[in-house]
């Protein structure tokens, strides 16, 4: 085991710190590509007061996500993983489920060094899968689409809570007695979001219950643990 360790923190840490930075900074460079063509091709280039104006429009919008997700995501993916996801997208609605069927499936602890690797291969698979199952959903969305009755794309509306729910149903089998205590708290701060306690907060506040959730349950965990009643 501590051979693994060395090789885990000395070796494939390290390689995956090098070349998650290089293609997410990539990543980064590409992304305004489109921007960069209409500015050098086409001369359309926006005066520095509309592109800050955009910039503080998304800020205020999802800015919060910028720092809510990678600490939400992190216990689950590991460092691998929040490369892979950051860089590849789709993360609430595939990576995270792929990473944790991953995990479930091959019987290894969450947060552990096994748990990073298997959640990264799970990933890895399902970033190949959406990339074929996108494209041919591009080619063929239209057709399809069309033929849909109004009911199935209400249904589609309820993917998300329905994919978090079996995330929680599945992490709750493993942790019985952290399970209600996890839910109470996200039951919680959501009544107490909708009753406007939050409202003094920029934004909608509606990122409270994910840091509340996930840094509450990991402060009674680590309460719980120390105590041994867990």
């Amino acid at each position: 085991m501590e051979d693994t360790t060395n090789i885990y923190q000395g070796e494939y840490i390290p390689y995956i710190n090098k070349w998650g930075k290089i293609t997410n900074w990539l990543g980064v460079v590409l992304s305004f590509g489109p921007a960069l063509v209409l500015a050098v091709f086409f001369d359309a280039m926006p005066t520095l007061s509309a592109i800050m104006t955009g910039f503080i429009g998304i800020a205020a919008a999802v800015g919060i996500n910028w720092f809510v997700e990678p600490i939400s995501y992190f216990p689950i993916i590991g460092t691998p993983g929040t490369y892979m996801a950051f860089i590849s997208g789709n993360i609430s609605n595939m990576r995270i489920p792929c990473a944790a069927v991953a995990q479930k499936v091959a019987g290894v602890e969450p947060g552990s060094e096994e748990a990073s690797i298997i959640s990264t291969l799970g990933m890895a698979v399902s970033i190949v899968v959406n990339i074929v199952v996108l494209a041919a959903g591009v080619i063929l969305s239209n057709a399809l689409l069309a033929k849909l009755p109004k009911s199935v794309f209400t249904a589609l509306g309820f993917l998300l809570p329905a994919l978090f729910g079996a995330i929680f149903a599945q992490f709750a089998l493993r942790k019985l007695k952290m399970a209600p205590v996890a839910l109470g708290i996200a039951l919680l701060l959501t009544f107490m979001l909708n009753a406007g306690v939050f409202k003094f907060l920029p934004g909608r506040p509606s990122y409270v219950v994910t840091l509340g959730s996930v840094f509450g349950s990991i402060a009674i965990g680590v309460a719980l643990y120390k105590r041994k009643l867990l």
